[in-house]
């Protein structure tokens, strides 16, 4: 399976539905009906294309399947499926890979998000902007009502996988979400959850393999009747990180084939990425060398390596987010700078341990000798540098020409 093709804009002259919008419902016989009115009533006053509404009902046992099938009866825009089995993810997967709409979104039933984002949502994939757009209730922006329970096991459950699966989007589980049929089509089938872990896995999936993420803030009202298993989802949630996690460990995260052909991004590709920290790296390298040299008087060698490490590391960090990942603006820098922090120990690590080995060899080692040491040890440290940027500081997702999210 080849790359993804450059993103085009969606024709303005499309007679077939543009935007396929999915209702995922399992015994919402109270709030079927008003909801997916009010949701035709928006998209008919507000939407300047072709749509379309799916309810897609996952094994309801109320009167839900009933008053679907009058709406689809009635509603010219409205379709509607039934599962046989339960599950969110199990719906949207049907659903989304059913349909030929060129942008596939969801919203939940309770519409807890005003609809008025709707728009902001879907425009960026219609434009050929971007790959996914989400909503997110913990953007600046955004204007949240809900308990203090729920906002916590939210912010709990985000700030979870930022530190465990190193994301940069901000709210995996915003009920708000929308995608372009064509990366729809490869990610789907990558996808293994079939529950309320599908949105996370989906957009970890798109993140790692480059797929560019738009977050809309949005205003979002707790509904207080809402159906989700709190308990029960938290810890089908927790397996669903273990799982990734894993993946991303061995390396079998399946991404190949989510890659965009070559837009002139920062994040064209490994070689380029390599070259581009190559030469931030052979810049840094001479500034070591200098401050190492100016500090060893004073100092010594060990904190004169320690010093001329860190102030480069720094300056390494910066450089290389900019100019290497493609990242730009003050949003996320300390946290990247925390983290590069951290991989500078293993270069420490490196470099001190390759100098205290020569020392207990040669007590008295020639100053060429010991610089040649340590610019050997530093190459080597910078490769590991290299992997763990790539990987851990600036995952596939954080990449690109515009400013980071703020969040």
């Amino acid at each position: 399976m080849g790359q993804l093709p450059l993103r085009t804009p969606v024709s303005a002259h499309h007679s077939e539905p543009v935007l396929d919008v999915v209702v995922p419902v399992f015994n919402e016989e109270k709030d079927l009906e008003p909801s997916v009115r009010r949701l035709h009533a928006h998209l008919s006053e507000t939407f300047p294309y072709p749509f379309r509404i799916t309810i897609a009902d996952n094994a309801s046992t109320d009167e839900t399947p009933r008053i679907a099938a009058q709406l689809a009866a009635e509603i010219p825009e409205l379709e509607w499926l039934r599962l046989a089995e339960k599950g969110r993810g199990r719906a949207l997967h049907t659903a989304w890979s059913g349909s030929r709409a060129p942008v596939l979104a969801y919203v939940d039933v309770d519409l807890s998000t005003d609809l008025a984002a709707l728009l902001p949502l879907v425009a960026p994939l219609i434009s050929g902007h971007s790959d996914i757009a989400i909503g997110t209730r913990l953007a600046r922006g955004s204007r949240v009502v809900r308990g203090p329970k729920r906002e916590a096991i939210s912010r709990c459950y985000n700030a979870l996988l930022r530190s465990t699966l190193a994301v940069g989007f901000s709210d995996a589980q915003c009920g708000f979400k929308a995608v372009r049929r064509d990366v729809a089509e490869r990610l789907l089938p990558l996808v293994k959850d079939s529950g309320w872990f599908f949105d996370t896995e989906l957009l970890v999936i798109a993140e790692r393999a480059g797929l560019r993420i738009h977050e809309v803030p949005v205003d979002w009202v707790d509904d207080p009747d809402s159906r989700v298993d709190i308990l029960s989802t938290a810890l089908a949630d927790l397996r669903g990180i273990a799982r990734i996690g894993r993946e991303l460990a061995r390396g079998t995260l399946p991404t190949a084939g989510l890659r965009r052909a070559a837009d002139g991004s920062h994040s064209a590709g490994l070689a380029a990425q390599l070259l581009r920290f190559a030469a931030v790296g052979a810049v840094s390298s001479v500034g070591y060398v200098l401050l190492y040299v100016a500090l060893r008087p004073a100092t010594g060698g060990q904190a004169a390596n320690a010093l001329a490490l860190l102030l480069c590391a720094l300056a390494n960090t910066a450089a290389n987010r900019r100019l290497t990942f493609g990242l730009r603006g003050r949003v996320g820098a300390l946290r990247h700078q925390a983290q590069g922090l951290l991989v500078f120990t293993v270069g420490l690590a490196l470099t001190s341990g390759s100098l205290a080995v020569l020392h207990r060899t040669t007590p008295t080692p020639a100053r060429t000798t010991e610089v040649g040491v340590l610019v050997a040890a530093n190459l080597a440290a910078t490769l590991v540098r290299f992997l763990l940027f790539r990987a851990w500081v600036f995952p596939a997702g954080r990449r690109g020409g515009a400013e980071e999210t703020a969040i």
